[in-house]
């Protein structure tokens, strides 16, 4: 991969990819355009478990030039925490939509505003809690508006966690919540909120409003934006796989930082 050309795969034709000038043809002017990403699996690699994840040297000073260059249009969308994205990304803090869209940051330097979502019920989060203790090696994540039952480092208990989390939904049919598969993760969230959700009221806001969003994401959860790029004249891409509705993917968070990094090259404003 070099400078001029990157190989974005797209959904039309699964054979051959398709060599796609980077990155003047996807995003001619940053002053239009609005960048939102996934973190986990899309800009970082992942990690057996959350707390391992790292930065690479240049991601940080890469992110603060296009915040500077697109005036404040870049956001981090994750299901962490903006607590989390904040202790892992330190001491830089950016714009982001945290908690699968129930936490929100519209600056680098303001407070967080949460997106009326409603903790999840104490009772309820404890007997989710009680699932890790199916297996050793389930690693047990409270993120205040959901819950995180990551299983990487214990695959063999996946059936036995979504089973479990099956027999206390059948328990509680009238509880607002939603069940979130992803990549060796099952997480359960309250229902009303979502990335999607959290991107649109973003896109209200300055400085993002009015502008074309681009939106880089990996997991499950990252399908609810894919599908909404559309309605907003916006681009989606995935990471690792070929998601359904999107312009194209990457291979890899590698692949994304490199395109990152030419988007500043390549900015023609």
């Amino acid at each position: 991969m070099n400078s001029e050309v990157m190989d974005i795969r797209t959904m039309e034709d699964d054979e051959t990819p398709e060599t796609v000038p980077v990155p003047q043809a996807l995003v001619p002017h940053l002053s239009e355009t609005a960048i939102l990403l996934d973190i986990d699996g899309t800009l970082l690699e992942l990690m057996p478990t959350p707390r391992e994840v790292w930065v690479p040297p240049g991601l940080s000073k890469t992110l603060n030039r296009l915040v500077e260059r697109t005036s404040g249009a870049l956001a981090l969308v994750s299901g962490r925490s903006l607590n989390d994205i904040d202790l892992i990304f330190a001491p830089d803090q950016f714009p982001a939509v945290g908690g699968h869209g129930a936490e929100m940051r519209l600056e680098t330097d303001a407070e967080a505003v949460a997106s009326h979502a409603p903790p999840m019920d104490k009772e309820l989060k404890r007997r989710l809690a009680a699932i890790a203790k199916l297996s050793p090696g389930i690693l047990l994540e409270d993120k205040g508006y959901s819950l995180a039952l990551h299983y990487r480092l214990a695959p063999h208990a996946e059936k036995a966690i979504y089973a479990a989390v099956s027999l206390i939904r059948a328990d509680l049919p009238n509880a607002p919540i939603e069940v979130l598969p992803g990549k060796c993760v099952c997480e359960i969230k309250h229902s009303g909120f979502t990335k999607a959700s959290g991107v649109r009221e973003l896109m209200t806001h300055e400085p993002f409003r009015g502008r074309r969003p681009l939106f880089i994401g990996d997991d499950v959860t990252d399908e609810t934006v894919f599908a909404i790029m559309p309605d907003m004249n916006g681009l989606a891409f995935s990471v690792g796989r070929r998601a359904r509705g999107v312009n194209g993917h990457f291979d890899s968070p590698s692949d994304v930082r490199e395109f990152l990094a030419h988007l500043l090259d390549g900015d023609t404003r």
